[in-house]
C-alpha cells in the first residue's frame, strides 16, 4: 500500500498498476483533468504539478513532471494539482495570471500556473534568473512568454497568503504521521511490483529477494521506457525514500554526495566549490527535473551523453558501490564498461560519490553544447581539470584531466591530449599539440544532434576556449589568430 495526501485529502492505495504514472492517476482515476499531457517525456512542462514534503518541520513545494513520476513516489508526499489552489476564490497566482492575460488556449496554462505556485511558495522576493529557472520547464505555443513573465514579476515581494500558508501545521502534521510509520511502500497488481524500502538494510534485502528489479530514484528516464516506448516494466525498487542516499558531506579534502541527491538539492555545494559544475547543472533538465533527477541515477545511467559523469570523471572522482555487506570504492571512469554497460555487479547499487576538493592551483572548467541553451541533450560536453604550476617565471601544466561526454560509447577522457599537455607550457602551442591529439582520443559517431566532424571540432575548440578562459578577458585572443598561426588543425 501507498499512502499521501492529494490536496488536504489521504488517500491509500494497494491495486494499482507501479507502472501507472501521476498524471494518468491523475486524469483516469480521479477525474482530474487540468493537469494535461503534452510530450509525456518530461519537456513541455503541460503536466507540471506540486509535491509537498515535510523538511525542517515546514511543507517544502517542488515542481514536478507528473508525465514521467510513477504513482508509487508518492508515498507518504502531498500531492497538489491545480484544481486544488481555488478556494472560493482564485489563487494569487491564478488570478495574476488573468490579470497579465497570460492565457490564450489553456492548454499550457494550468502547468505555468504550478510552476508559478512553486515559486510562490518558495520565494517572497526573487529577480529575473529566478523567474526564468522556475518556468523554464514551461511551454506556451500561443501567448508568448511576456505576459507570463509579467505575471510571474507581479508576485515579487508581495506578502504571502494562501490556504496552503494557513494549513501548514495540519499538513506537516498529516505528513509527519504517515512517515512516522516507517513503512515500506508497496504495490503489486497483474504480476508487476512496487516497492519503497525507507533504509539501506531494506533496500538489500529486497534487492536479494528481487535480483531481477529495476532500481529507480527520480525515474527522469526510466518512465519513459513505459510513456513513449510502451514497455512493462516488472519489480521497482523506488530509493527516494532512503535518507542515507540523500545526504551531502563537506569535509577537508573532498566532498561526498550520496547517490540519491538530486541535483537541485545539490547547487549550493556545487556552486560554492565547483561553481563550472553548477552552472552546468542549472542546464540539465529543467527545474521539474531537476527537483527529482539524481547523481546516481545519471551515473548509473551509464548514457555517454550525460552530462555529469564527465565531470566526475575529470574531477577525478571515486563511487563507493555496496552489495550485502561488502563495499568497494572505483575510480569513477572505470565504471563504464562499454555503450550502456557497467561494472555492476549482481545485487550491487551505487551508494555515494567522492569528490577530491580543488585546490588552489587546479583549473576547473565545464562547457556543454547543445542546441537548445537549456533543457536539452548535449552534443558534446567537455569537462577540464588541469593543474598549473609556476616555474622560472612561466606557467608549467602539472597534470590534466580532460573528459568528454557525446564522443564515445562511454563517457571518455582524452589521454593522449593530456599527454601532450603535461609538462609543458600552459601557452597556445601546448593547447595546440593537445587540440591535435584529440583526433586520435575519438572516433565520434553522427546522429540527429551533431555530425562526427562536427563533434570532433567542437572537442578541440573547447580545449581552447579553456585556456583563453583561464586568463583576463584583454588578454584573450581569437580562434582566429590560432588558426591564422597554423597551430590548429
Amino acid at each position: 500500500m501507498i499512502e499521501f495526501l492529494l490536496n488536504e485529502v489521504p488517500r491509500s492505495l494497494s491495486k494499482i498498476c507501479p507502472n501507472t504514472t501521476v498524471l494518468q492517476y491523475l486524469r483516469n482515476h480521479e477525474f482530474k483533468t487540468g493537469t494535461k499531457e503534452g510530450c509525456a517525456s518530461g519537456d513541455c512542462g503541460a503536466c507540471t504539478v506540486v509535491i509537498g514534503d515535510v523538511v525542517d518541520n515546514r511543507v517544502e513545494y517542488k515542481s514536478i513532471n507528473s508525465c514521467i513520476a510513477l504513482i508509487g513516489s508518492l508515498h507518504g508526499k502531498q500531492l497538489v494539482t491545480v484544481e486544488d489552489l481555488e478556494n472560493e476564490r482564485l489563487h494569487p497566482v491564478q488570478q495574476t495570471m488573468v490579470d497579465e492575460h497570460g492565457s490564450q488556449c489553456g492548454f499550457c496554462t494550468p502547468g505555468f500556473v504550478m510552476s508559478l505556485f512553486s515559486l510562490y511558495q518558495n520565494k517572497q522576493k526573487f529577480d529575473s534568473h529566478d523567474c526564468a529557472q522556475y518556468l523554464a520547464g514551461n511551454l506556451c505555443r500561443c501567448t508568448g512568454y511576456q505576459p507570463i513573465v509579467n505575471a510571474a514579476k507581479s508576485l515579487n515581494g508581495g506578502k504571502r497568503h494562501d490556504q496552503f500558508l494557513n494549513n501548514m501545521k495540519k499538513t506537516v502534521l498529516s505528513l509527519s504521521a504517515l512517515q512516522a510509520k516507517h513503512t515500506t511502500a508497496y504495490l503489486s497488481f497483474n504480476g508487476k511490483e512496487f516497492y519503497g524500502p525507507t533504509s539501506v538494510d531494506d533496500l538489500l534485502k529486497l534487492m536479494s529477494e528481487n535480483p531481477d528489479a529495476r532500481l529507480i530514484a527520480g525515474s527522469t528516464d526510466l518512465a519513459l521506457e513505459v510513456t513513449q516506448q510502451r514497455n512493462e516494466l516488472g519489480t521497482l525498487i523506488y530509493l527516494g525514500a532512503i535518507e542515507e542516499l540523500r545526504k551531502i558531506e563537506v569535509s577537508t579534502n573532498y566532498i561526498m554526495i550520496g547517490s540519491g541527491v538530486t541535483f537541485e538539492s545539490a547547487l549550493p555545494v556545487l556552486h560554492e566549490h565547483y561553481p563550472d559544475f553548477a552552472k552546468m547543472v542549472l542546464r540539465l533538465g529543467s527545474k521539474q527535473i531537476r527537483n527529482v533527477a539524481t547523481f546516481g541515477g545519471n551515473v548509473g545511467n551509464a548514457s555517454p551523453i550525460g552530462d555529469t559523469p564527465p565531470c566526475f570523471i575529470a574531477l577525478d572522482a571515486k563511487l563507493t558501490l555496496v552489495t550485502g555487506d561488502q563495499t568497494r570504492s572505483i575510480d569513477i571512469e572505470d565504471f563504464f564498461v562499454d555503450y550502456k554497460k557497467t561494472c555492476l555487479r549482481d545485487g550491487e547499487y551505487i551508494s555515494s560519490i567522492e569528490i577530491p576538493r580543488l585546490s588552489g592551483n587546479q583549473l576547473f572548467k565545464v562547457y556543454k553544447i547543445s542546441k537548445r541553451i537549456d533543457d536539452d541533450i548535449s552534443a558534446v560536453l567537455a569537462a577540464f581539470s588541469i593543474t598549473l604550476i609556476d616555474r622560472e617565471g612561466d606557467t608549467y601544466v602539472e597534470g590534466a584531466r580532460l573528459a568528454y561526454g557525446g564522443m564515445a560509447g562511454i563517457p571518455k577522457r582524452a589521454k593522449n591530449a593530456e599527454n601532450a599537455l603535461i609538462g609543458l607550457r600552459w601557452d597556445k602551442s601546448s593547447v595546440a599539440l593537445a587540440m591535435k591529439a584529440i583526433k586520435s582520443d575519438f572516433k565520434p559517431m553522427s546522429d540527429v544532434r551533431a555530425s562526427a566532424e562536427y563533434r570532433e571540432q567542437v572537442a578541440k575548440n573547447l580545449l581552447y576556449k579553456c585556456y583563453l578562459d583561464s586568463f583576463d578577458e584583454q588578454n584573450i585572443e581569437s580562434f582566429d589568430a590560432i588558426e591564422a598561426e597554423g597551430l590548429a588543425e
